[in-house]
C-alpha cells in the first residue's frame, strides 16, 4: 500500500499537502461565523451575544475531541512510520470509538443540564432563553461533532487531506444554505442556526465512517477495536496542549463576556463576539497548517529522517512569516466593510468592535509561532513541552492579563490582554525551540 507520508517534501509539496487542511480549518471556523452573521441580521445583536455565551461550552467539547484526535494522530502516524500497520489500525478504531461514546454522553448530559449551565456561564435575563434554545440543539449533535473533529484529523494521517477538505466543504455549504432557509423563510431564529450547524457536522462524520470502514486499500482503516488504556492515556497526554488551548478559549471567552457585559452590556458582548470571529480565522490558518503537516513530522521522526525534519522546519518558518504579513494586511484593509456584515456602520456595536479590533489585532502578528511550536512538539509526542507552551500562551498569560489590565487601563486593558499574552507566549515558544533542537534535530 502506498504511503503518502513516506515521500520527500519540499516547501511547495509541503504547502500543497497542508493546503486542504488549512482550507478545511478555515471552513470550520466559518461554521460559527456564518451562524453569527445570519443571527445578527435576522434575529439581532442581542441574540448574537446570547450565542457567544454558549461558546465556552462548545470549547469544552472541542477540547476533549481534539485532544484525542491530535494526540492519537501522532501515535498512529509514528507507528505507521515504524512499520507497525496493524497497531496503527487498531489504535485508530479504538480512538474513534472513544470519541463517539464521549459524544453520546455530552449529548445526554448537555441537554439535561443546559439551563443551569447557561446560568453558570453568566447569561443575562435577555440572553438566557436564546442561549438555552441554541445550546440544546448543538448538544444533541455532539456525537457528530466529536466524529467530525476526529475524522478531519485522521483523514490527514491517512494521507487523504483532500477528502477531508471535500467533506468539510460539503458540510460548510449545507450549514450556510440551511442557515438562510431556517432563519429567513422559516423564521426559526437561533434554533434554526443551531440545527443548520448540527446538520453540517453530520456530513464529515458520516463520510469518515464510510471511508475508514470500506477503504481497505488505504494504510488506515477500521478493524475490530480492542481496549488499550495505554494508548488512550498517551493520546490524552500527547494531545493535552490542544485540549488546554480550547479549555483556555472557554475560560477567556467567559471572562471577555463577563468583563464587557460590565462596560457595555449586551452590545459589548456582541462586539467581542465579532472580534473573536477574526481570531477564529487566524487560528484556523495556523492550526490548519500545523496540524496538516503534523503527521508528516511524526512519520519522519519515527523513521529518523533528520534531513526532512530540518527542511520541514525551515519551510514552516517561511510560511509563518509570509502568511502573517499577507493576512494582516488584508484584514486591516477590509475591517470596516466586514463589520457592516454583522451590524450597521456607526451603531454602538460597530464602534465598540472597531475600537477593540484596532488593539486586539496586534495579537495576530505573533500567534502563529505559538500555535506551530505547540503542534510541533505534539507531533514529536512530547506532550509535556507542547502543553507548557499552549498553557502559558492561552491560559496563564491571557487570564492574568484580562484580570489585571482592566484594573489599570479600564476597557483598553480588556482589548490588550490577548496581544500581551501572545507576545509572552512567543517568547516561551522560542525558548523551547532553542532548548529542544538537539533532541529532535529539526535544526542542523
Amino acid at each position: 500500500m502506498d504511503n503518502t507520508l513516506a515521500k520527500k517534501f519540499g516547501f511547495g509539496s509541503l504547502l500543497s499537502f497542508a493546503a486542504p487542511n488549512i482550507i478545511m480549518m478555515v471552513i470550520l471556523s466559518m461554521y460559527i461565523i456564518v451562524d453569527g452573521m445570519f443571527i445578527a441580521r435576522f434575529v439581532g445583536t442581542t441574540a448574537l451575544s446570547a450565542v457567544n455565551m454558549f461558546y465556552p461550552a462548545l470549547c469544552f467539547e472541542m477540547a476533549v475531541a481534539i485532544m484525542l484526535a491530535t494526540g492519537g494522530s501522532a501515535i498512529v502516524a509514528r507507528k505507521m512510520g515504524e512499520g507497525k500497520q496493524k497497531e496503527a489500525q487498531n489504535n485508530l478504531s479504538f480512538l474513534i470509538t472513544v470519541e463517539l461514546l464521549i459524544g453520546v454522553a455530552v449529548a445526554l448530559l448537555g441537554n439535561l443540564f443546559a439551563g443551569g449551565l447557561m446560568s453558570l456561564l453568566g447569561a443575562s435575563p435577555a440572553q438566557t432563553p436564546l442561549t438555552v434554545a441554541y445550546a440544546r440543539i448543538i448538544f444533541a449533535f455532539a456525537p457528530a461533532f466529536f466524529l467530525q473533529t476526529a475524522f478531519q484529523t485522521f483523514f490527514v494521517t491517512a494521507g487523504k487531506p483532500t477528502l477531508g477538505l471535500a467533506v468539510t466543504i460539503l458540510g460548510g455549504a449545507a450549514n450556510i444554505v440551511l442557515d438562510y432557509v431556517f432563519m429567513a423563510p422559516l423564521n426559526m431564529g437561533v434554533e434554526g442556526a443551531a440545527l443548520a450547524t448540527g446538520i453540517g457536522y453530520c456530513i464529515p462524520a458520516i463520510s469518515g465512517i464510510v471511508f475508514f470502514l470500506f477503504s481497505r486499500k488505504n494504510p488506515l482503516c477500521f478493524v475490530k477495536p480492542s481496549f488499550d488504556g495505554g494508548v488512550l492515556l498517551h493520546a490524552c497526554t500527547n494531545g493535552s496542549s490542544e485540549m488546554v488551548t480550547n479549555l483556555a478559549n472557554a475560560v477567556t471567552t467567559f471572562l471577555f463576556n463577563y468583563t464587557l457585559l460590565q462596560f457595555h452590556g449586551e452590545d459589548g458582548v456582541a462586539a467581542i463576539t465579532i472580534v473573536l470571529y477574526f481570531q477564529y480565522i487566524f487560528t484556523a490558518l495556523y492550526f490548519g497548517y500545523s496540524n496538516g503537516i503534523a503527521p508528516i513530522i511524526s512519520y519522519k521522526y519515527g523513521s529518523d529522517d533528520r534531513e526532512q525534519l530540518q527542511g520541514i522546519f525551515k519551510s514552516s518558518v517561511i510560511f509563518l512569516i509570509v502568511s502573517t504579513v499577507i493576512s494582516n494586511i488584508l484584514i486591516h484593509l477590509a475591517i470596516g466593510g466586514i463589520l457592516t456584515i454583522f451590524t450597521p456602520a456607526g451603531s454602538s456595536v460597530y464602534n465598540i468592535a472597531l475600537h477593540g479590533f484596532s488593539i486586539y489585532s496586534i495579537a495576530f502578528l505573533v500567534m502563529g509561532l505559538g500555535i506551530f511550536s505547540s503542534a510541533l512538539f505534539t507531533a514529536f509526542s512530547d506532550g509535556k513541552t507542547s502543553a507548557v507552551i499552549s498553557f502559558s500562551r492561552t491560559f496563564i498569560f491571557i487570564v492574568g492579563a484580562i484580570m489585571l489590565l482592566p484594573m489599570i487601563l479600564d476597557e483598553t486593558g480588556v482589548w490588550l490582554a490577548v496581544p500581551l499574552a501572545e507576545l509572552l507566549g512567543a517568547v516561551v515558544s522560542i525558548i523551547y525551540l532553542i532548548v529542544k533542537k538537539n533532541k529532535f534535530h529539526y535544526i542542523a
